[in-house]
């Protein structure tokens, strides 16, 4: 074969590569049953997503949290890889704070909030500050969570909600799907940072799961 008819032969691969890599993630299917503001998952934009992400807020004073653990697959053995999680929460004061001129879903989420992708381990690890409960209220302090796998199927789970929360009564307890498996993680201090642990397995008590 020629040098030019080999050419020819690669152009076409090479842009069906592209495409392929280009529409990871473009499709989107939710599961799980309705769930307002899971589309902010897709507003990562240019930002370079790897395992680990530290939240705007982590810089600031307060109690430091650090939350890792790793995503598997349904089986709840396999590691997952290049699974998006999306989290966000409120500042120390119960609020979803924002800073103004913020778009999309973070004028409603605030700017505390990031996304993390896995690689080939499965693992994850969230650098933040201790969120506040809602003031006024009785719910206790949470991180919200939602998941993106692959093939573009993505759905909230459990709230990250803190073993030691006075506020995490057992009616709350009881009232907890276990999406993804329990979000109920138990802080211990290491340092100067608050660290936690939560497995997540994809697909988990997620209603129309296949």
């Amino acid at each position: 074969m020629s040098v030019m008819k080999r050419i020819i032969f690669i152009i076409p691969i090479l842009f069906f590569i592209l495409f392929l890599s280009d529409s990871v993630y473009s499709q989107r299917i939710l599961v799980g049953g309705p769930c307002e503001g899971c589309e902010a998952i897709f507003e990562y934009g240019e930002k370079k997503l790897t395992p680990i992400d530290i939240m705007p807020d982590f810089k600031n004073p307060g109690p430091k949290i650090k939350v890792t653990g790793t995503i598997y697959n349904k089986d709840g053995l396999t590691p997952a890889a290049d699974v998006i999680l999306y989290v966000y929460h409120t500042n120390q004061q119960g609020i979803y704070e924002t800073r103004g001129g913020e778009t999309g879903w973070a004028r409603r989420h605030g700017y505390i909030r990031g996304w993390i992708k896995t690689d080939h381990t499965g693992t994850y690890t969230l650098y933040s500050l201790k969120p506040g409960s809602y003031p006024g209220r009785s719910e206790p302090a949470h991180i919200h969570a939602t998941i993106l796998e692959p093939n573009g199927c993505y759905y909230y789970i459990d709230s990250y909600h803190f073993e030691n929360d006075p506020l995490l009564t057992q009616r709350e307890r009881e009232k907890q799907p276990k999406r993804g498996g329990s979000g109920i993680v138990k802080l211990e201090q290491q340092d100067d940072v608050l660290v936690a642990k939560r497995d997540i397995i994809l697909g988990k008590n997620i209603p129309g799961y296949d």
